[in-house]
């Protein structure tokens, strides 16, 4: 009986697994670009792989966020959300996102506060919505607090990411 319970229990876990990774890093071929790219929620071992994933982490390794504004914004993310909208076929996205992700891990930003998507070139998912968003470039970085957006970045920063970041956040505290 219990062995019983042991394997049903299992089944159905690994049933609700198969079915949520459905859902994440999933391809589908752009018409547009004649090449797979990611849609819907994308998570760090999507960011790892397919043509995004070429140079990630060379990418990551490269950048050097300025210590001084990663140690000013550690003090000020505590309650700050993140959605990421970005195409894996884009050239910007292929270099913002690993250093992004390399600030965030400078500042011990808990990652499960940060929403990635991924867009065909027609900036459109396929079971996420992003029409709410507006996006018109890509990548756009899109920061919360409190669940109201507080700010953007969009396609590329004006000063740095770690800056530009820094600002939004500052904003928000006025």
């Amino acid at each position: 009986m219990k062995m019983r319970f042991f394997y049903s229990t299992v089944m159905l876990l690994m049933l609700y697994q198969m079915g949520q990774s459905q859902h994440l890093n999933f391809m589908v071929d752009d018409s547009v670009r004649n090449r797979p790219v990611y849609v819907d929620h994308v998570d760090r071992n999507g960011l790892l792989a397919g043509e995004i994933g070429l140079h990630f982490q060379e990418d990551y390794e490269a950048y050097q966020p300025e210590t001084a504004v990663v140690e000013q914004l550690k003090s000020l993310v505590n309650d700050i959300q993140i959605t990421i909208i970005f195409g894996s076929w884009c050239g910007d996205s292929k270099d913002q996102l690993p250093r992004f992700f390399k600030l965030l891990d400078m500042m011990d930003f808990d990652t499960e506060k940060v929403f990635v998507v991924g867009v065909d070139s027609q900036k459109k998912a396929r079971e996420i919505d992003v029409q709410p968003y507006a996006i018109e470039k890509v990548p756009t970085f899109i920061f919360y607090k409190n669940k109201i957006e507080i700010g953007r970045i969009i396609e590329t920063p004006q000063e740095s990411l770690e800056k530009d970041f820094l600002m939004v956040v500052q904003n928000a505290n006025r």
